[in-house]
């Protein structure tokens, strides 16, 4: 019998990465308590996080047993039926707040832009696997187009911060398969050159958000009300924090998003400076291991899929913490494994999860 669960034990673990875990599970810790202070008062938001993580711990243990060979074969359905939902909320979506995003199934809805997120990444990944030994720049060409398909679909809805998380992830993959320097410089250049007309594609809220960037005060009731009340707990956190559950920004409610989009404003008040340091000290281990999975693959699929599944990871701190912070436009991205929600903390455990199995599983894969 001792063998017997012995065994089983050993299956349990054999494909899980135990300093990516270790890391997660410090960081759902952290968020859950976190979570806990923003809305105390209302105990349903603890629970419904709790099972959240619980069904993220599962998506992220199920995918690290798929060999990467298999999970490569997940890339071209996925897009294809993401892409099809994405057509679809056009039609039949549900409108919350200006924006159609959800599809409704009846019993529950879905957000179709979430599965592009790791649909872009994986279908990009076989396809330049697939395509390994002739990669010309026509390739790259096609895996742009296979890009930009969703990312425009997805900006239309309009969901500025998703289209710019999947369109991040698809870029990774991109560049890690080699797309040349002078190619991105071009690229930058273009980019240069078209945001004054990007500027005239914008919604008037987010021209607004961008506007506020520069001086909140403009508009300290509406459109600045977000950055400043956020700063202003940063600020008020001082060194060390005024303690948990003893944030007064928080409590009063002058957050908002508290539990959601600006939860880092929550921690930095409650933890101060010293807190913040722990914090970002937690993703760069997390992001280091992420690029170390990378850099150790054996495969140009493996290599790019955690390359990308890293920086996506990356990008979600980044934004996260520079717009709390003032220093980027509001845009809707959550903080990894912290901020409450079920979607995004599932979407990132797959992602955690395809490291574990890219680090896990050592065999050739083949297309």
């Amino acid at each position: 019998m001792h063998e017997f669960l012995a065994r089983v034990g050993r299956g349990l673990v054999a494909h899980v990465d135990a300093p990516l875990l270790l890391i997660t599970l410090t960081l759902m810790a952290v968020g859950l308590t976190t979570v806990y202070s923003a809305t105390y008062d209302a105990n349903s938001h603890l629970l419904a996080q709790m099972l959240n993580m619980a069904i993220g711990l599962c998506a992220m243990w199920t995918v690290a047993q798929v060999p990467p060979q298999k999970l490569m074969r997940f890339g071209v359905p996925l897009y294809l039926v993401g892409v099809v939902l994405l057509i679809l909320v056009f039609f039949f979506g549900i409108k919350v707040n200006g924006a159609r995003r959800w599809l409704s199934l009846g019993f529950t809805r879905i957000q179709p832009s979430e599965v592009l997120k790791i649909a872009v990444p994986l279908m990009l990944a076989w396809y330049f696997h697939k395509n390994e030994a002739v990669l010309r720049f026509r390739h790259y060409i096609v895996a742009s187009l296979l890009l930009l398909v969703p990312f425009a679909l997805i900006a239309k809805q309009p969901d500025l911060g998703t289209a710019i998380l999947v369109g991040a992830a698809g870029f990774y993959v991109i560049f890690f398969a080699g797309l040349p320097w002078r190619v991105i410089g071009g690229l930058l250049a273009i980019a240069s050159a078209a945001t004054p007309f990007a500027w005239g594609m914008l919604h008037d809220y987010q021209r607004k958000r961008i506007l506020t960037l520069v001086d909140p005060t403009t508009d300290p009731l509406g459109s600045g009300y977000h950055i400043i009340q956020s700063t202003i707990a940063i600020g008020s956190g001082g060194k060390v924090g005024k303690g948990w559950l003893a944030g007064t920004q928080t409590h009063l409610e002058f957050i908002p998003e508290r539990h959601t989009d600006f939860i880092l404003a929550v921690f930095s008040e409650e933890r101060g400076l010293l807190g913040n340091g722990i914090l970002l000290l937690l993703y760069l281990l997390m992001i280091g291991r992420g690029l170390m999975i990378a850099a150790r693959a054996s495969t140009l699929f493996g290599r790019v899929m955690a390359g990308s599944v890293t920086l996506s990871l990356f990008t979600y701190v980044f934004v996260n913490m520079g717009m709390v912070s003032g220093i980027l436009p509001v845009v809707g991205v959550p903080l990894p494994f912290m901020s409450y929600g079920g979607t995004a903390l599932v979407t990132l455990s797959v992602g955690i999860g395809i490291l574990m199995s890219i680090n896990t599983h050592r065999m050739l894969v083949r297309s």
